[in-house]
């Protein structure tokens, strides 16, 4: 492996051009356009064969991810806030379709009013489409997981698109050490797409995206269910050779193993803060400070949020006292959305937790060292409301 420093945006810009997509519409959105940019250079120069398209929306760069999926290769988009809000409809009939594409999410709060700064409420509005969601904290993990998107929606038994999500300018602006491994060893990993069902062919003309009657809408919607099921496994195998054949090389830029979640000093802790993103950074420090305090404190970090890893959740938190959820997103009129999935799956037993609602850093506010700390007595403690607002 090559251990190289670059902007997180960019390490994705390089797991593009290793995975080789056939087409690549653009659109640029703030703070995205870095990634598609580096795309541009890569087939300006020759070192990226592919069908680089600059289109004039993001709704237009989704409906050519569907177009060209449909026709049998590997394609990749990416956007953010509402550049992906305007993808909403074509979100729902890519996945719909069972077309494997690829995106990256690079996390930005949604207006108004207007922001160009990170939170979760664009990527997290879209749980509901049948897009498989990673999260991740490092360039490292932007990296690692734009190489295993595609070898997760690529799967026969999946075949759904995914998308890796990235903290905008708290991630997707910042210079981190990561490794980059040799193309041989990539095209090891991840081999070019051989489609698994009917392509568009001008030589045998077909249907996909047919009108779904009552009689079987609900057979079919049945299906994606189940194949998001079977996302479940095949992440976890994904991941488990991706570590084998790539192991860490950086320190702490990223876990020893991918899991659908990451434990971090959990083995006795008490209390633990559930979060996802680059903030899981954050809280890993304050978890640190706190243990040399003698504090039993942990951190469970969310990497895949769709599929909702539910059996690895329930399982780190079954010995534990109280459970802080922090997260970037908001639902008017209930809960945070992490933490009421959360709270559903704690509630099936017997011994159950105390578990806290914080809503931090939206629209890019800064969560700092004394915030973690002040969640984390909060909970100790049991203070503050179902759900608090960090300011």
């Amino acid at each position: 492996m090559t251990k190289t420093v670059m902007e997180a945006s960019h390490a994705i810009s390089e797991a593009v051009k290793m995975i080789k997509p056939d087409v690549v519409p653009a659109y640029p959105i703030t703070p995205q356009t870095h990634i598609v940019e580096r795309i541009s250079d890569f087939v300006a120069d020759g070192d990226l064969k592919t069908e680089y398209m600059r289109v004039e929306s993001e709704f237009a760069a989704i409906s050519a991810c569907l177009g060209a999926s449909a026709t049998g290769v590997r394609v990749y988009t990416s956007t953010s806030a509402q550049g992906l809000a305007l993808m909403f409809e074509i979100l729902f009939i890519v996945s719909g379709m069972r077309l494997p594409v690829g995106m990256t999410v690079v996390n930005r709060a949604m207006s108004a009013p207007i922001s160009i700064w990170n939170d979760h409420q664009d990527s997290i509005s879209c749980r509901d489409t049948g897009w498989i969601q990673m999260y991740a904290e490092t360039a490292q993990e932007c990296y690692d997981l734009t190489l295993m998107q595609y070898k997760i929606s690529e799967n026969k038994n999946v075949l759904l698109p995914s998308m890796v999500c990235l903290d905008g300018f708290t991630l997707s602006h910042v210079y981190e050490p990561f490794d980059v491994p040799s193309q041989g060893r990539v095209d090891d990993f991840l081999p070019r797409y051989s489609p698994y069902h009917a392509i568009l062919d001008p030589e045998q003309p077909l249907t996909l995206g047919a009108i779904g009657f009552p009689s079987h809408y609900m057979e079919l919607r049945y299906s994606q269910i189940e194949a998001m099921e079977n996302s479940i496994d095949i992440i976890e195998k994904t991941f488990n050779e991706f570590s084998d054949k790539f192991p860490v090389q950086v320190e702490r830029s990223r876990p020893e193993r991918y899991f659908h979640t990451e434990e971090y000093l959990m083995d006795d802790a008490e209390i633990v803060l559930v979060a996802m993103g680059s903030v899981c950074g954050t809280i890993k420090s304050a978890v640190d400070k706190l243990r040399e305090k003698g504090e039993r404190v942990g951190l469970l970090k969310l990497i895949t949020y769709r599929p909702f890893p539910r059996d690895a959740i329930k399982n780190a938190l079954k010995d534990v006292k109280k459970v802080a959820v922090l997260e970037k997103a908001v639902s008017p009129g209930a809960n945070g959305p992490v933490f009421d999935e959360i709270s559903s799956l704690l509630y099936e037993g017997d011994k159950r937790p105390e578990i806290r609602s914080f809503i931090i850093g939206l629209g890019g506010r800064d969560v700092r060292l004394d915030h973690i700390e002040r969640i984390y007595e909060m909970t100790k403690e049991g203070k503050g409301k179902k759900q608090e607002w960090m300011f």
